[in-house]
């Protein structure tokens, strides 16, 4: 995977020389295709890339390349690993993740976006007994979204998903919901609840209670967005005793036509 790295290094630089529309705050125009984890019904344009990098406790970072490909579809490869920023050997994944997602109907005044998609990207350690990460990838799911003008724009999101890691014998379909608020021109706040009916029996590693994040996104330039997130407020995590996550979110967008 050392090719991936040099080629994210060389876009991330190639993009860093020009201007970008951004993505947080009222001014924002290009939408989120996940709030923390979970995610929504939001897709690049044709012809938009976007870099992320998601920073987690255990030396966790994954990275991830997005390209909208035709009006409404878009595409996205990601890879990380753990203890990747610390000491010792780097626990690499085992495979890439693949994101890909379409949007079957559009937002009106009346209607929220529907989108349909599949990923199979999961996030924190990877449980190689169990076939699973600690927070499981979504797999295939249908998102919906729908935003509201309240001092400023709120967005309401919900999501249905199914996830191809079952070796821990919860096989159930899993929902989600989450929000963004926006706070001025620039700020967003970010907060989902993810019921987590897919990881509170069998061999699972949550305890039943879900997983309650939240977040911040500030635009801090154009096209570039940092972010904070605080995940498992409510202490869902089997075998710690930690009551919440801090992460790191950071991201890049820009327009190739």
């Amino acid at each position: 995977m050392k090719f991936y790295y040099k080629f994210l290094f060389i876009l991330i630089i190639t993009l860093s020389t020009e201007a970008f529309p951004q993505t947080s705050g009222t001014k924002a125009n290009y939408e989120y295709r996940n709030l923390i984890d979970i995610p929504t019904a939001g897709v690049l344009d044709k012809g938009v890339v976007g870099i992320s990098l998601d920073v987690m406790p255990l030396g966790v970072v994954i990275s991830k390349i997005e390209v909208g490909v035709f009006d409404n579809f878009s595409f996205g490869i990601s890879y990380g690993g753990s203890n990747i920023i610390g000491q010792g050997k780097i626990d690499w994944y085992e495979l890439p993740g693949v994101n890909v997602r379409l949007r079957i109907i559009n937002e009106t005044i009346t209607s929220p976006a529907l989108t349909i998609g599949f990923d199979s990207q999961g996030k924190g350690f990877y449980d190689k007994e169990l076939n699973r990460f600690q927070i499981k990838s979504s797999g295939f799911f249908i998102s919906a979204a729908k935003n509201f003008e309240f001092f400023g724009y709120l967005s309401l999101h919900g999501t249905v998903n199914y996830s191809l890691e079952r070796d821990d014998s919860d096989k159930d379909l899993n929902i989600s919901v989450g929000l963004e608020k926006t706070i001025g021109d620039k700020i967003s706040f970010v907060g989902e609840y993810d019921f987590a009916i897919n990881d509170n029996t069998g061999q699972s590693l949550g305890s039943g209670n879900g997983y309650l994040n939240m977040g911040l996104r500030w635009s801090v330039a154009d096209g570039f967005t940092l972010g904070i997130n605080l995940r498992d407020l409510l202490d869902n995590k089997k075998f710690t005793s930690s009551k919440a996550d801090r992460g790191i979110f950071v991201e890049y967008v820009k327009s190739i036509f």
